[in-house]
């Protein structure tokens, strides 16, 4: 299936599996053991809440784990390509980029990289300011 082409209003990127299975089990799950707990309570039910909140925070943490290492990445491609687009004298400020800012210019093409990579530099943007400032849009769909 071919993925609709990206745009500041069309490119959160949704993991079926993740966001339309996993959660919703392990919420309806907390829910039933909650409601479990106040029908029986005792050490077992109670037991059943703590491991049910335990893997629902160890799958967020994974999601995060693995969503802080593509930012890790993304910077440093950011980097490597704002080092080769931008210009010399310019070069210095790269480090001046936070990490919001440069997961977002990684939406930017080749062409307007160096002037939003400079606006974003000087004028401080959001990484949402720079989103909605691209005109061309670089679609990311290896994202998860």
């Amino acid at each position: 299936m071919a993925e609709a082409p990206q745009n500041y209003s069309h490119h959160t990127r949704w993991d079926p599996l993740f966001h339309f299975f996993i959660l919703p089990v392990f919420a309806i799950t907390l829910i039933m053991t909650i409601v479990h707990v106040v029908r029986r309570p005792d050490l077992h039910s109670a037991w059943l809440i703590v491991i049910t909140v335990a893997a629902m925070t160890a799958i967020f943490k994974i999601r995060l784990y693995a969503l802080k290492n593509q930012d890790r990445i993304i910077r440093l491609e950011e980097r490597l390509r704002l080092a080769t687009l931008i210009d010399p004298a310019l070069r210095s400020q790269i480090a001046a980029l936070t990490e919001s800012q440069l997961v977002a210019l990684r939406f930017a093409c080749d062409a307007e990289l160096p002037a939003l990579a400079a606006r974003a530099i000087n004028e401080k943007l959001a990484a949402a300011e720079i989103k909605k400032s691209i005109q061309t849009w670089r679609p990311d769909h290896w994202r998860v």
